[in-house]
């Protein structure tokens, strides 16, 4: 048996605990497109993929809001595969009135913040740069100035690309 750092081979998945079970469920179903493998009165496991549960939930009545004001997750993050599926993914989640708390431009990503009934957050994103060009990214004067990135406007954003402008051009990173 090797003492070698081994890695995981992928993330499985996440739990969150809430005392707002129905209505986490049906947020979480609707931005994520995922559906229950199994539910009950207090657990449900949740999919997108072929994968057994990427999230769960627990119902916790009694938990109190803590405002963000606790240590604790600041966010989890999911991948689109190009730019149209994020934006499309927008599209729709606005016109259910599901809106980003902050969509920032990161530079090695693209990427829309949502919270969910609790105030957890979600990150969807796609990348903007092959991994290597993101280490390099990631290692520049630029990303030291700012490691947060840039804001910008997602309607802004879908109106350009609906006009025909290219999803380099709408990735590319200014900063600041």
């Amino acid at each position: 048996m090797t003492t070698d750092v081994i890695s995981p081979a992928q993330l499985a998945h996440f739990v969150l605990r809430t005392p707002r079970f129905e209505e986490s469920i049906e947020w979480w179903k609707t931005v994520l497109g995922a559906v229950p493998r199994y539910q009950n009165e207090f657990l449900s496991f949740l999919t997108y993929d072929d994968e057994h549960h990427r999230l769960a939930i627990l119902s916790v009545p009694h938990l109190n809001d803590d405002g963000r004001t606790s240590a604790g997750m600041e966010h989890v993050a999911f991948t689109y595969k190009d730019l149209d599926a994020l934006l499309s993914t927008y599209v729709r989640l606005k016109d259910l009135g599901i809106e980003p708390v902050a969509p920032v431009n990161h530079g090695m990503t693209f990427s829309l913040y949502y919270a969910d009934p609790d105030g957890n957050q979600v990150e969807l994103q796609v990348d903007s740069m092959p991994p290597a060009e993101a280490e390099t990214f990631m290692a520049s004067d630029v990303f030291a100035t700012n490691p947060i990135g840039v804001a910008f406007d997602p309607d802004d954003i879908v109106a350009r690309r609906a006009a025909g402008e290219s999803i380099e051009s709408l990735l590319a990173y200014v900063p600041a």
